[in-house]
């Protein structure tokens, strides 16, 4: 399956990402993540390395063991960084759950 835009992608990722605790756990992945490269920026650079480790191991365990699917980044990569980038920053405003409608009206 391949896609040509964000626009396109987004119901898809959604729907992969269907069950509240699998969001939760991506948002938390997400902000360690932001947590971990702030620290490293500001105290000690080696913490970047766990960047990777912290959001993969928490967003993978939601999928494999939360949702019952294969996460997004094995076929999509950056389709599925930038789904989470964007899920984080609904989630974090709010949004998430008007976002949700929207995209059910929109595509059923």
């Amino acid at each position: 399956m391949s896609f040509k835009n964000m626009e396109e992608f987004w119901p898809f990722y959604l729907k992969q990402h269907s069950k509240p605790a699998t969001k939760r756990w991506h948002f938390v992945a997400t902000l360690s993540c932001i947590l971990c490269l702030l620290y490293a920026a500001a105290f000690n650079g080696w913490f970047v390395f766990l960047v990777p480790l912290l959001g993969y191991s928490m967003a993978w365990y939601s999928h494999f063991y939360v949702e019952g699917n294969v996460p997004l980044t094995f076929g999509h990569p950056v389709w599925a960084l930038r789904g989470d980038c964007k899920m984080f920053g609904l989630m974090l405003t709010g949004q998430m759950d008007k976002e949700l409608k929207r995209v059910a009206k929109r595509h059923g």
